[in-house]
């Protein structure tokens, strides 16, 4: 009798001893912030994951949308949330590699008010120019640009967008003079480009390779570091411009002091959950191509990306005004 209640009371012990939430989590719905507006592509891929993400950990996950400030907002209500591994936050590039450069009074930081879990996937862009363009390689609309320094022009999305930036750095690897032509989203500038007003242009794939496709557009290559499955028939820039690459990145983070096992867990699941066939093919109808991995690996990706767009921001003199 004694031994058996040393027995109960050791295992009772050991039972005690274990973090709360490697026993019971997750007991109850996850809440995964996304800081941009519903129907767009962050919010859609979020929903495509939050679906199979919570098949994987046996409870529903949630999207609740925060927008507001370039995503500001719904990064910093992630950042403050109770580290109890019920609250996660799907962020971007925008807010935490690009933004923190173009805004120094931006209320987080991100290296240490979030913990990271897991690399989501990237989407890459494609280089658009006019038909009446005489450039049918990145090369040769290297070769015109310089040949022409000034006159001609770029289109983006707007000031400090990934679009602006990914051309500033194309600018900078090439030596290459290209005058700015913000524009209230890429869409908007599409006539002009196809028109030859506007003679460049770095567009998502998704949005720019129906112009393309529909014989609207030309494309000279893909921004990710190298040739991308979304379009097979494109090369990388990064064959003539070695290391160029311009992608927007989406990962999960938690708030600070998330427990080890429940990072664990997440990233874990996350990564089945990116396994799985059918959310391939929607990513990839998204245009973003699935990447998982270990925190470590996203805390990495995320450093390197902070300390390129912080280069050509400053050194460019780019500002969100």
């Amino acid at each position: 009798m004694k031994s058996k209640l040393l027995s109960l009371l050791a295992a009772l012990g050991l039972s005690l001893a274990l973090p709360l939430p490697a026993q019971t989590w997750p007991s109850k719905p996850l809440r995964l912030i996304v800081p941009f507006p519903a129907g767009g592509a962050t919010d859609i891929l979020s929903r495509a994951l939050s679906q199979e993400l919570g098949k994987k950990l046996g409870q529903s996950v949630v999207v609740e949308n925060r927008p507001g400030a370039g995503g500001t907002i719904g990064a910093l209500a992630g950042a403050q949330a109770a580290p109890d591994g019920y609250t996660l936050l799907l962020t971007t590039s925008s807010t935490h590699s690009i933004g923190p450069s173009l805004n120094p009074k931006i209320p987080y930081n991100v290296e240490t008010d979030f913990t990271p879990i897991v690399y989501v996937a990237s989407s890459p862009q494609v280089i658009l120019v006019p038909l009446s363009s005489p450039a049918r390689t990145v090369q040769e609309f290297i070769d015109h640009a310089r040949k022409n320094p000034g006159r001609l022009n770029y289109a983006s999305s707007g000031n400090g967008t990934i679009s602006n930036l990914s051309t500033e750095n194309f600018k900078a690897m090439t030596g290459t003079f290209l005058v700015h032509i913000p524009y209230r989203g890429t869409g908007l500038s599409i006539a002009d480009l196809v028109s030859g007003k506007v003679d460049v242009l770095f567009d998502s794939v998704v949005s720019g390779m129906p112009n393309v496709r529909d014989g609207k557009l030309r494309a000279l290559a893909v921004t990710s570091l190298k040739r991308s499955s979304l379009v097979p028939e494109l090369p990388a820039v990064a064959e003539v411009l070695p290391g160029f690459e311009s992608v927007t990145w989406f990962g999960i983070y938690g708030p600070r002091g998330l427990p080890p096992e429940v990072v664990t867990r997440v990233n874990e699941a996350v990564n089945a959950a990116l396994a799985e066939p059918e959310l391939r093919d929607r990513f990839s109808r998204l245009g973003a191509e699935v990447t998982g991995g270990t925190p470590q690996a996203f805390a990495t990706t995320v450093k390197a990306e902070s300390a390129k767009w912080k280069k050509i921001i400053n050194e460019r003199k780019i500002t969100a005004d």
